[in-house]
């Protein structure tokens, strides 16, 4: 048995909760904006080197990269889920068992993303619609990119371990760093070696071979819970079940969305090749959408933060029994999702200008082509990074869910309320409008849809939970 370390393990199932779940919550966001901040710095840096349409390139190859990370990584979430449940019951035997279990997992899941990713990353892009140098660019960063998969892997599987025990504070040391090494290397890649999208590839690739070395390292040297020793690495098989039980719909969820992106992305690129034909040194469009949609990356980390508080919280409480207090964890949650959502989102309407300068969008610009860049990011704004409040909401919903283990439920409302109701809106309303006004609204549209499925469900499976304790506490008088 492990001895329990009190100094590092937050107690989730007692006390106040508002001010543990800020506690949980502000390291682990800041954490994560500096891992948002450090792939940004990607795209800035990258905009002084001598290709004009890399920040567009790499733009482009996002919905495509996140799909095959959701498919291989979303397990983490169940690993997270499990761990959590597991210190909630004070069983340290079966965290032990479900801690290797998730370490084994995510070698054999990063290399099946790297294979996966590295074979299908050209043909993908080609089919989303990237042409020309914008292609060889995007396809080079990619080819690159998903050989770091495996040290990816490794990295978001320890994280969840380290936060399902409610250890926020050493991931974000760590993560600091490594991303700090990684704009470093940025530079170096970029404005002394003259590379350019293959350059902040092979940093990211680097920086994350240091961060999954650093963690593993530390989880070695842990003598509490959450002890990791090579000697242990298996699958132990009920382990294994709960985390696929848990794990697998969040990693459909993850393709799902990722999926119905990629139909974005590839609507994106329609419009982008209406206004600046094919030939054109810049694609205007892309870097516009590009420069905002990283920018709005800013305020999914900060907002995601609580969706793991959400989740981790939730499942502990379950974890002890403790149904009732699960309201309160929503109602924090709401609360404070709800107040990050503002403050960034405020902070990029006002500023706007000046950040999207950073990416190489210049409001003052007179070329036609830059002109329309901004314009683009502009329009992206208004419609996804402002009401991007909804999407907050949708999200803790989901934690919700996952916590209280509907994740197979919480899949299917994401499912029917985001990714198949964009799938119809870009195939009847886009194809009749062709513009990028009727590609975005479907994203406030579908967020406000599956945060109030979200929520009822939410209520009436907590309900059930409680309804059923009671009668069992009443039988056993």
């Amino acid at each position: 048995m492990f001895k329990r370390k009190a100094h590092s393990d937050l107690n989730m199932i007692e006390g106040p909760l508002l001010v543990k779940i800020l506690i949980f919550t502000l390291p682990l966001m800041a954490t994560n904006l500096l891992q948002t901040f450090y792939n940004a710095a990607d795209m800035m840096v990258v905009s002084l080197s001598s290709e004009p349409n890399s920040v567009g390139a790499i733009g482009a190859t996002g919905p495509m990269i996140n799909l095959v990370l959701n498919i291989f990584l979303g397990l983490g979430v169940g690993a997270n889920v499990i761990v959590a449940r597991k210190i909630g019951s004070r069983d340290d035997e079966q965290v032990s068992k479900a801690l290797h279990t998730a370490m084994t997992l995510s070698v054999i899941l990063g290399i099946m993303g790297m294979i996966v990713g590295i074979i299908i990353d050209e043909p993908a892009l080609r089919a989303m619609g990237a042409q020309d140098n914008l292609l060889e660019l995007a396809a080079l960063y990619t080819r690159i990119y998903f050989f770091g998969v495996p040290f990816i892997s490794i990295t978001n599987f320890a994280i969840a371990i380290f936060r399902a025990r409610g250890d926020t504070k050493t991931p974000l040391i760590v993560l600091t760093i490594t991303g700090f090494a990684n704009v470093l290397m940025n530079f170096l890649f970029v404005l002394a070696f003259e590379m350019t999208v293959d350059g902040v590839a092979l940093a990211t690739l680097l920086s994350n071979a240091m961060s999954a070395t650093i963690l593993v390292t530390l989880m070695v040297k842990d003598k509490g819970i959450c002890h990791f020793s090579f000697k242990k690495i298996r699958i132990d098989s009920k382990s294994f079940k709960e985390i696929l039980l848990i794990g697998i719909p969040a990693s459909l969820q993850g393709a799902l969305f990722s999926i119905s992106n990629i139909m974005i992305q590839s609507s994106i690129l329609k419009v982008n090749n209406m206004k600046a034909p094919v030939g054109e040194k810049i694609q205007p469009v892309m870097n516009g959408n590009s420069a905002m949609a990283n920018l709005e990356g800013f305020i999914y980390t900060a907002t995601n933060s609580v969706y793991q508080a959400s989740v981790t919280f939730t499942s502990q409480n379950v974890g002890a029994g403790k149904y009732r207090r699960v309201y309160r964890v929503m109602g924090s949650c709401y609360f404070i999702t709800g107040c990050i959502a503002i403050i960034f989102s405020g902070i990029i309407a006002i500023f706007k200008n000046q950040l999207l300068l950073l990416y190489g969008v210049s409001s003052v610009d007179t070329n036609p082509l830059q002109v329309l860049a901004y314009e683009s990011a502009i329009t992206r704004m208004y419609y996804v990074a402002i009401p991007y409040i909804l999407l907050a909401f949708m999200e803790v919903g989901s934690g919700i869910l996952r916590g209280l283990g509907k994740s197979l439920t919480s899949t299917i409302v994401s499912f029917i309320g985001s990714c198949l109701l964009r799938i119809i809106w870009l195939l009847t309303v886009f194809r009749a409008y062709m513009n990028l006004e009727m590609v975005y609204v479907s994203y406030p549209i579908s967020w406000a849809l599956t945060a109030l499925i979200s929520l009822a469900l939410s209520l009436v499976i907590l309900r059930k939970k409680i309804i059923f304790k009671e009668k069992i506490s009443k039988l056993n008088i």
